[in-house]
């Protein structure tokens, strides 16, 4: 099969190359699916998984790509819960060969059963930014109705769709980022937005009091955030440990888990049209190595399409 593979950390983006490799063996509880489309985090050659497996040892060449549209085509022993010819997406595992190829083995249960009027394209842009922000907003962050949450970079691929979904249960939402998103942000249904470069107008200090803070970015940005927080109230980073933590709240660093619930409940949001991912643009398996230049990137999640399904 083609894949893009990664053979050397210190090269970056230049290590990526079109390779042939071996079809992937179904391991017991797995399922082999055909890729149509994959999504992959900017960040992820530096994750120690791309290079070595649980036990520390070099696994290079190895496949990046943690984000999966597809159909099943083989099960192995002892899977449950999926049947060949069936359309799912999910998210890898971070030790194992990725997406960017086209075909790949994941753990059955990463994956949920993805609805025939879904588009691959937008499934493989949701798995891990819409299991962060679920898990960020209702499995940390408890966030309820009547709520204000903080969403640091709103308009991202977490931001949006923890926008989103925020909305959904009726909380308010204000959202952060360059001026460049306000208007995406708004547009999302954010009731307020916050330019965090501004020096002169949309201070993050003036907003008042918030229930729970969703951080994207840690640093100043989240050393600043945690004073905003109310009495009780939580703040939620999965880019560093908060440094400290709200009069009697939580303050939680997490990073994402595959859980096939979830995903399940995304996808139905996908179907009926209460979630939209933000998708920016998309490249054959050929160019995916392009697709990690930063200088390419815009709003959006860029998508790697394997097939082209028209």
């Amino acid at each position: 099969m083609r894949a893009i593979i990664a053979r050397d950390r210190a090269a970056g983006i230049d290590g990526l190359a079109l390779a042939e490799l071996s079809y992937p063996h179904a391991a017991e509880n797995d399922a082999i699916v055909r890729v149509h489309a994959a999504g992959f985090t900017p960040g992820e050659l530096d994750w120690p998984g791309t290079w070595t497996d649980r036990a520390g040892r070099d696994r290079t060449p190895s496949v990046p790509g943690h984000e999966v549209s597809g159909v099943v085509v083989e099960l192995g022993y002892g899977t449950t819960g999926l049947a060949v010819g069936q359309r799912v997406f999910g998210i890898t595992d971070w030790c194992r060969n990725g997406t960017l190829a086209e075909f790949v083995a994941v753990e059955a249960r990463n994956l949920a059963v993805l609805s025939s009027g879904v588009d691959h394209t937008v499934a493989a842009a949701l798995p891990i930014s819409g299991l962060t922000a679920w898990q960020a907003l209702f499995t940390h962050g408890h966030l309820e109705t009547g709520q204000t949450v903080l969403i640091h970079g709103a308009a991202g691929g977490v931001g949006s769709v923890a926008v989103q979904l925020a909305l959904e249960i009726r909380a308010r939402v204000i959202g952060t980022g360059r001026a460049a998103h306000r208007e995406t942000v708004l547009g999302l249904g954010a009731e307020n937005f916050v330019d965090l470069a501004s020096d002169k107008s949309d201070k993050l200090e003036s907003i008042g009091e918030v229930d729970l803070v969703l951080d994207v970015f840690g640093g100043q940005i989240l050393r600043r955030s945690t004073p905003l927080v109310r009495p009780g109230g939580t703040i939620v980073s999965i880019a560093e440990t908060p440094p400290s933590t709200p009069d009697g709240g939580r303050a939680i660093f997490f990073v994402v888990e595959p859980d096939r619930a979830q995903l399940a409940a995304l996808e139905v949001r996908l179907r009926d049209g209460r979630l939209r991912p933000l998708v920016g643009p998309t490249y054959p398996l050929e160019q995916a190595a392009a697709a990690f230049d930063p200088s390419r990137r815009g709003l959006g999640k860029p998508i790697i399409r394997v097939i082209d399904d028209g």
